[in-house]
């Protein structure tokens, strides 16, 4: 994977200022504009390659909500995730009804930043936890995970916590969370202990965990 062009929709000029920060330590992610007023968005777009959009959920002008959906309409190919404060379900699910490939909370580390959008845009490389055992067929992805949700899935079946799946699959604390509040919403469950009730029941957890 290439260095993925991020765009920034984001009013708030501290958020914006820390985010710019993190991107410059990125050696494979690269802030390529910013706009703090979604009516600024779609016309920025127009005039800058990306691959990729990070979108407050509660922008000034043309809302986060309302970006989505003309980003879905006239860049399909661009991956959007929101950027929110906001931790009402219902617009979370509104976002990913209208074409949000993630929900990242403002409450992370701004330093896992970049991690969370390589896992978002890179859903097709198969994940070390199974790409380590030679010959093993490739797994279904139930639910719609993505073969790195379900790598993380797999290791919580081993009985491994957030700190330990983090290190032992080369991810932050915080990207593993990530990961967990995809799992738990595409498979509509609620904790880890309905992931592992559903993992067991659709034969998951025998697939073997990587040796650390």
């Amino acid at each position: 994977m290439g260095t993925i062009r991020v765009i920034l929709a984001e009013d708030h000029a501290l958020m914006r200022d820390a985010v710019k920060l993190v991107f410059d330590e990125a050696e494979d992610v690269e802030l390529v504009g910013e706009v703090g007023n979604g009516n600024e968005l779609l016309p920025l777009m127009g005039r800058v390659a990306c691959d990729f959009v990070l979108l407050d959920v509660q922008l000034p002008g043309l809302d986060g909500l309302g970006c989505l959906e003309a980003l879905a309409e006239r860049y399909p190919r661009v991956k959007v995730a929101m950027l929110s404060a906001v931790e009402d379900p219902q617009v979370i699910e509104s976002a990913f009804r209208r074409g949000a490939r993630g929900y990242i909370l403002k409450s992370v580390n701004p330093f896992d930043l970049p991690a969370a959008i390589r896992q978002i845009v890179d859903e097709s490389v198969i994940h070390r936890s199974l790409a380590a055992q030679d010959g093993m067929a490739k797994p279904s992805r139930p639910a719609g995970l993505s073969e790195k949700e379900l790598g993380v899935l797999v290791e919580l079946c081993h009985g491994h916590t957030n700190k330990q799946i983090a290190t032992r699959l080369w991810l932050s604390e915080q990207t593993v969370k990530f990961h967990l509040r995809n799992i738990y919403r595409k498979l509509e469950i609620k904790n880890r202990t309905e992931a592992l009730s559903y993992a067991y029941e659709h034969d998951l957890a025998a697939i073997s965990a990587p040796a650390a």
